[in-house]
């Protein structure tokens, strides 16, 4: 049997998610993952020594020797042969989160959905988000609520603070790219695009027909995102006759301007989205 793989601590989130030569059409795409982003970033940008690389990414010299190795071959490939580069994916963590504030217990068979959260409302803003509401769904049902504050979190950092209450689903408004990347790289399933009541929101989603747009961005955030994230998130949640295809191209924050089109009846598995 295989052992496990160990996730790598990520410190610092890539801002920029895409690259692509500019004098053609990358016909072909190369996929760096977080983790190898992050040990190019620890090694060649910060100057560290692997020693002192696997301490801060939590894992043996030997492991950050074969993360380097394959980035750095990576990026070789793309500036050789003019491929484009995307970041996305891995298996990583975040660095710890300090939680100033004690967090209900989740059960082993538990869902967690958090939702932006704003005076009852969904918060429209993912990235200024200040409270999220957490609920824990059983069977169907909500068992447990409770109301978090961030801590004052940017957008990225949110993603940890989600990943550290133990969140397996988020329902929010506008989210810009490099959020909604963080979000998948931590196995956080996200229904963008909603509006209004975030517990009756949290009770359609427990219930699977959450109505929703997997196309809602927001642009007040993510300027420097290139689009595509080269990523295609398959979970248990079925949309209509297809899966989900989450499009990471940049847009306007659509905020429940109406009905997208694109609003499905859901079959909820419950379950992580998981990356390769």
């Amino acid at each position: 049997m295989p052992r496990p793989v160990r996730c790598r601590r990520i410190e610092q989130m890539p801002v920029f998610r895409s690259f692509s030569p500019d004098d053609i059409t990358a016909a072909e795409r190369i996929r760096m993952t977080v983790d190898e982003f992050e040990a190019l970033r620890l090694l060649d940008d910060e100057g560290l020594t692997q020693e002192a690389c696997a301490a801060r990414m939590n894992i043996a010299r030997t492991t950050v020797t074969a993360i380097y190795d394959s980035a750095r071959k990576k990026v070789a490939d793309a500036l050789v042969h003019g491929k484009q580069l995307l970041i996305s994916g891995g298996c990583c963590e975040y660095e710890p989160i300090e939680i100033n504030q004690e967090i209900m217990e989740k059960g082993s068979g538990t869902m967690r959905i958090a939702v932006t959260y704003e005076n009852g409302e969904i918060f429209q803003h993912f990235g200024h988000s200040e409270q999220f509401k957490l609920y824990d769904i059983e069977d169907g049902k909500i068992i447990a609520e409770q109301i978090v504050g961030t801590n004052g979190s940017g957008h990225c950092a949110l993603a940890g603070f989600l990943q550290a209450v133990k969140v397996d689903a988020l329902i929010c408004g506008g989210i810009g790219m490099g959020a909604q990347a963080a979000l998948a790289d931590a196995g956080i399933r996200l229904y963008a695009g909603a509006a209004g009541s975030a517990d009756a929101a949290a009770k359609a989603l427990a219930e699977g027909n959450l109505q929703y747009d997997p196309n809602a961005r927001c642009d007040h955030h993510d300027h420097h995102q290139d689009g595509d994230c080269g990523h295609h998130h398959e979970g248990r949640h079925r949309f209509g006759d297809e899966d989900c295809k989450r499009s990471r191209s940049e847009g306007e924050c659509r905020r429940d301007k109406g009905d997208c089109g694109r609003h499905h009846e859901n079959e909820c598995g419950h379950g992580r989205c998981h990356q390769d």
